[in-house]
Order: structure tokens, then C-alpha cells, then sequence
């Protein structure tokens, strides 16, 4: 038994230098916000996003530790250039959607759109930074899910399913990658203030529904949720594998 305790390495706030870093959905909201913060404490950061002047905002912060990708998650070529790769150390897989709707009134086609992007892009996101990641029996994906992913909520059927396999997929891929080296964790983030979400807050009703949902009483903030990533991709988070963080306000703790 070890008595000595590191103190310095838990005063020490994360540092990703020499570290590569690839988001996801990197130009707005979440992802935005974890570019900037790995970015930030020294990651080379590859922000990915289908908007080039989305990514060029977000480059001019960092224009040193950025990289911008104009990728489609949904296309082939981004999932090439991940694999084409000869080191990478941290994934968040962060680009996602939602189209609240009955379960009557979902088509087919959006059915299909919000698998593919919120399900499918995260599986190939992840099955292709492994295969970097294998090489050298190190790294962490960070996969962003939902509080929806541990409850269900009306009108959000479709988006509660993908959100509960990004749940699955993240704890059957932590066990299978952590013998490598590699963890996986995922952040299950309540209602925060993004582009996505802007259009639900102009219902008044709704978002006071919402807060009184929240045990804070309050929305959260994209920092909440980049914070709880740059934790989990950090040293400090060396022993946590297949967990979801939950960054909800205590909404399911209720």
C-alpha cells in the first residue's frame, strides 16, 4: 500500500499540449465550446463542421491550436480522413439534431435523418478513431448523449432512442476498447442555451417547464457540458470507463 498522495497532479487544472483532438459538429454549441476549451489548454484541436465560416469563427480564437475540417458526419470522405490519421489522442463526438415531434407525425425520412446523424455518425466516429487509437494502445472518446438518453420524454421518441443507443454504444465500446488503453465515457447534458435549443426557448411556457424540470431551476450553459469533457478526456479521469456523466441540473435526480 502506497500512502504518498500526489497532491500537485490534483491541483493541476487539464493540459492537453502535444495532445490531438478531433470535435465533432465543432462550429456551434457544444462542440464550439469544447474546440475552444481544449484549444485552450493546448490540444491541436480539428474542429469538424459543414460550415467554413462557422469553423473560420471559431479558428480565430486559436488560430494556432485549430484545424478546421469542412466535413459532412453523414459522408464517407470524413471517416477516411479520421483513419488517414497517424496519431490521435481524444474524440468528442459532438454534432447531433433533434426535430421534436408526435409519434404519429414522424416520416420515414426523419426517422432515417436522426438515426444517421445522431446514432450512426457516432458509431463510424468512434470505430474510426479506434482504429488510430489502436496503434497506439492509448486515447479517449468522448461521446455527447442527453439526459434523454436515461429517460423518455413526449415528443421526443425518435430522439430519446438515439440517445439511448449512444448510452448502449458507449458502454459496450468501453469495455472492448479499455483493454487497449482506450476509454470511453459519454456527458448527458440537460437543455443548454445553443443554436439548437433557441427556437424551443421562445416558447415561454415551455421553458418554464423546463427549469422546473431542472432542480437548479435554471438551463445550463455550454461550458457546463465542455467542462465535464475536458474532466473525462483529462488524466484526472484515468479510472473512468463506460460512465455517463450526467450535466442536467439534477433533472434525473428527481
Amino acid at each position: 500500500m502506497n500512502n504518498n498522495i500526489n497532491v500537485s497532479a490534483l491541483n493541476n487544472p487539464p493540459d492537453f499540449s502535444n495532445k490531438i483532438a478531433i470535435v465533432t459538429g465543432g462550429g456551434r454549441g457544444l462542440g464550439r465550446a469544447c474546440v475552444l476549451g481544449l484549444a485552450s489548454a493546448g490540444a491541436h484541436v480539428i474542429a469538424v463542421a459543414r460550415t467554413k465560416s462557422d469553423l473560420n469563427e471559431v479558428k480565430s480564437h486559436y488560430p494556432n491550436n485549430i484545424e478546421c475540417w469542412t466535413e459532412d458526419v453523414l459522408q464517407d470522405n470524413f471517416y477516411s480522413r479520421i483513419e488517414k490519421l497517424s496519431h490521435l489522442d481524444i474524440l468528442v463526438g459532438c454534432a447531433g439534431g433533434n426535430k421534436p415531434q408526435p409519434i404519429t407525425e414522424i416520416s420515414l425520412d426523419t426517422i432515417d435523418w436522426m438515426l444517421d446523424l445522431n446514432v450512426k455518425s457516432i458509431f463510424r466516429a468512434s470505430q474510426s478513431a479506434a482504429k488510430v487509437m489502436l496503434k497506439n494502445s492509448s486515447g479517449t472518446i468522448i461521446n455527447i448523449s442527453s439526459q434523454m438518453g436515461h429517460i423518455g420524454s413526449p415528443n421526443r421518441t425518435l430522439y430519446c432512442t438515439t440517445k439511448h443507443a449512444v448510452e448502449g454504444l458507449t458502454k459496450a465500446l468501453a469495455v472492448e476498447l479499455a483493454p487497449h488503453g482506450i476509454r470511453v465515457n459519454a456527458v448527458a447534458p440537460t437543455f443548454i442555451d445553443t443554436p439548437m435549443t433557441k427556437p424551443m426557448f421562445e416558447n415561454t411556457a415551455f421553458k418554464e417547464t423546463v427549469e422546473n424540470n431542472i432542480a437548479l431551476g435554471h438551463i445550463g450553459k455550454v461550458e457546463d457540458v465542455a467542462a465535464a469533457v475536458m474532466f473525462l478526456a483529462s488524466t484526472n479521469a484515468s479510472m473512468i470507463v463506460g460512465e455517463s456523466l450526467k450535466v442536467d441540473g439534477g433533472w434525473t435526480a428527481w
